[in-house]
């Protein structure tokens, strides 16, 4: 199928929508400056293809750069909720952020749908009926990584990652599906870029495996260091630290890594399909993780807008659960506290032609939930 075809069809995919009659509007807050850039840049043109491939006009979207900044995430929430009057809210990348916005907007009856953060809090007591997470909950793939190292296997794993809520909920996640010993376990500092000291306790510690947690710049910055320290033990992580963004700045140092997805640019469905190569043909780069979970959040929202106005919240939140729409993976569910139930993979770094990417290996968790669901009491 050639790129133009693909194309089309996004736009065919995306259009099986019937406009509600009211106008709806929508504020994205997310990371567009600063180490984390690229990941904010990411949901947000994958959001805003899917809203254009609707061809709907009666759907706005007011898109602000939180910096990575809790304080200013919260102005820029109580402004939009406040003066602008949104109905919806989505956008931001980094859980401490999540934990500052999500509740209190929520708490004002505003809809959150998160194309990213999933912090365990959200997902467990402090679930809500108007928060849905359109990704995944933080610790998913990471109980992933655990689960490939057992296969792998891997006896005695040295694990860090950064001291903000995802960082936590990482390593408990890598820390309850794996079955081996632990050789060590830090927590760095957020956006930290010199790793010199960990890696040295890595060296010195016999580990067989290293599983980290460090998206954005700081993934970068361990894997061109650990490449060049000459340090030996196979580094296993998250797609975070390998997504499409980062490996172009990681080169070779990343080349044979295992990771673990739930999505990649090759699972073998129409609608990923015609996402990869609509959004490359409109931005000129292949489309990362972020990218995907902005195009599905979008879609999701357009989907239930075919069904309900936002201000019939009871109609719209039903709608919401179905989540009747092609997702870029294929079948999509919701648990009972609006996570996804999803299938993730474990991904290999490749490189084709002058490309970084990663090549889907296969499923290490099929159907997938997570723990903190029995404690959500909606």
């Amino acid at each position: 199928m050639t790129v133009s075809k693909l194309a089309a069809l996004a736009l065919a995919v995306t259009s099986m929508v019937t406009p509600a009659l009211a106008d709806t509007k929508i504020g994205m807050i997310t990371t567009l400056s600063g180490g984390g850039a690229g990941l904010g840049i990411d949901v947000r043109d994958g959001f805003m293809l899917a809203i254009e491939q609707s061809g709907r006009d009666d759907v706005e979207v007011v898109i602000e750069d939180d910096q990575r900044k809790p304080d200013i995430a919260v102005q820029l929430a109580d402004r939009m909720i406040q003066s602008e009057k949104v109905d919806i809210m989505t956008g931001i990348i980094w859980s401490n952020l999540a934990m500052a916005v999500v509740p209190p907007a929520t708490a004002q009856g505003v809809f959150y749908l998160s194309p990213n953060a999933g912090p365990s809090a959200l997902a467990g007591k402090g679930c809500h009926e108007n928060y849905f997470n359109v990704a995944w909950q933080n610790d998913n793939l990471h109980e992933a990584a655990g689960a490939y190292a057992n296969s792998a296997d891997y006896k005695n794993s040295f694990i860090l990652a950064p001291n903000y809520p995802a960082g936590k909920d990482a390593l408990i996640g890598y820390k309850r599906m794996y079955e081996g010993e632990l050789a060590g376990e830090l927590y760095t500092k957020l956006g930290q870029t010199d790793y010199a000291a960990e890696i040295a306790q890595i060296r010195a510690s016999g580990a067989d495996s290293v599983f980290f947690f460090l998206p954005g710049g700081m993934g970068i910055s361990f894997m061109k260091q650990y490449a060049a320290s000459g340090v030996e033990v196979p580094l296993v992580g998250p797609a975070f630290s390998f997504d499409q963004g980062i490996l172009q700045a990681v080169g070779d140092a990343a080349l044979g890594v295992k990771n673990t997805s739930q999505w990649n640019k090759d699972i073998d469905n129409e609608t990923n399909a015609a996402f990869v190569a609509s959004f490359s043909e409109k931005y000129g780069r292949l489309p990362s993780l972020y990218a995907s979970q902005g195009f599905d959040t979008a879609n999701l929202i357009l989907s239930a807008l075919g069904k309900a106005e936002v201000s019939d919240a009871d109609t719209f939140r039903t709608a919401l659960e179905a989540a009747d729409f092609n997702s870029t993976r294929g079948d999509f569910k919701f648990g009972s506290n609006h996570h996804p139930i999803q299938t993730i993979y474990v991904r290999e770094v490749i490189k084709e032609g002058d490309v970084y990417t990663n090549k889907l290996i296969g499923p290490v968790l099929e159907n997938h939930s997570d723990v903190y669901a029995a404690e959500c009491k909606m």
